[in-house]
């Protein structure tokens, strides 16, 4: 199975992701905005837990993504992986690996996450989720 797909969008990056559980699925939404970022191999040098909630499967998807944007811009973060993934009673933990940002050359900034058009959607034994990145 794909971890993710790009769709076309007009000004913006959209995308979808996919997964067996609602872990991969946030797990592969976080690869496809780091690889928005930067598309080739990111060593695994960095490490940091990270905490968040929301009230809803998007709101959690939102604050989750909205996390690592914030580590990009405050710590020059960008992720290689994410392990031990866990979301309970709408709230996430995960450990994220990665490398410092300047080490790569950036292709494209990413301003921010938005509600715009996203989703998450369970069909079957697949989870889709879609979101729009404001650049």
């Amino acid at each position: 199975m794909e971890k993710f797909s790009f769709l076309e969008h007009t000004a913006d990056i959209k995308f979808q992701a996919f997964g067996k559980t609602r872990e991969e699925v946030f797990e592969n939404c976080a690869l496809a905005l780091s690889n928005a970022l930067y598309d080739g191999k990111i060593k695994e040098k960095k490490t940091y837990k990270i905490k968040t909630q929301g009230d809803d499967n998007e709101s959690l998807l939102y604050n989750f993504l909205e996390e690592l944007l914030f580590l990009f811009d405050t710590e020059n973060f960008l992720l290689s992986s994410v392990k031990e993934i866990k979301i309970k009673d709408n709230k996430i933990t995960a450990k994220l690996i990665g490398d410092n940002s300047e080490k790569y050359e950036i292709k494209t900034y990413i301003k921010a996450v938005t509600y715009n058009d996203m989703f998450i959607k369970k069909e079957k034994n697949k989870f889709t989720a879609q979101v729009v990145l404001d650049v």
